[in-house]
């Protein structure tokens, strides 16, 4: 499945507020005396694929918390879909994170449920809760979860208990669930970081040709990812963060030999 870059880097403020999934200016976050994020400013456009690199402890995981609206920033003005999540109300905020996907290596599924469950715990944030306990007694819009699961390669195992299904398949069932969810930005946190470089490159694949949509739109996409290599083969752009700040924000079309010692060979951290 071929997820070239296509999309410029678009990254900088002021731009058409319309055109931007995700901005933060000026945003810190701090965990006691400790602060994982300091002063990061970064944009990225509708459709762009999103890169975050650096060591263990950078920031990168604190920064997609604060898109999918799980961390609350101490100082600075986020937007995330035009949104600012902590200025709506508790119902709006659940409508925000409805629109928006994600995927950690942390798979979160529920090993003794059949598939087809996990898959659509994918609608969770749009179904009410009468609905989704309906659900569990009798699936529903199987055929869609059916189809979901058919673009991932695993159609067949609709009904089966998912935690007999391999690490491999259980990956398709995290991204058939993505699938039905539907969302316009999806936030991926180390998604292949426990796998092989033959089954990341695989996983990285498939993930990125499931954003595609019709008529050559794409869904957002920001990840971190430990494998640099792997970043610029599917990603439009690379954000290097250390220390809780951005290092490094170029388009992969400019990532060069020096680029990676840049990002790695600077002062150690403390």
């Amino acid at each position: 499945m071929s997820c070239e870059p296509v999309v410029p880097r678009s990254g900088e403020v002021g731009q058409d507020d319309a055109g931007i999934a995700l901005r933060v200016q000026g945003v810190s976050v701090a965990y006691g005396n400790r602060l994982a994020l300091d002063g990061v400013d970064l944009s990225v456009r509708r459709g762009e694929r999103v890169a975050l690199v650096g060591p263990s402890g950078a920031g990168k995981s604190t920064l997609l918390g604060l898109g999918s609206g799980t961390v609350v920033p101490t100082q600075g003005r986020l937007e995330v879909l035009g949104v600012d999540p902590w200025a709506v109300s508790p119902g709006a905020l659940r409508r925000l994170r409805a629109r928006i996907g994600s995927v950690h290596q942390q798979l979160h599924l529920v090993g003794p449920l059949p598939v087809v469950h996990n898959v659509n715990a994918g609608r969770l944030g749009t179904w009410g809760r009468l609905r989704a306990l309906r659900s569990l007694v009798r699936p529903l819009q199987v055929d869609e979860a059916r189809m979901a699961l058919d673009r991932v390669g695993i159609g067949p195992y609709l009904h089966v208990r998912t935690d007999r299904l391999s690490g491999g398949e259980q990956q398709r069932v995290a991204l058939a669930r993505l699938l039905v969810q539907d969302p316009e930005l999806v936030l991926a946190d180390e998604p292949v970081a426990s796998l092989d470089p033959a089954r990341a490159e695989e996983v990285m694949s498939l993930l990125c040709g499931l954003l595609e949509q019709p008529a050559g739109h794409r869904r957002t996409l920001v990840v971190s990812l430990h494998d640099f290599d792997l970043a610029v083969r599917h990603c439009d752009r690379v954000v290097a963060l250390r220390q809780g700040r951005v290092v490094l924000d170029v388009p992969v079309e400019e990532v060069d030999e020096g680029t990676r010692a840049r990002i790695y060979d600077l002062a150690p951290d403390t």
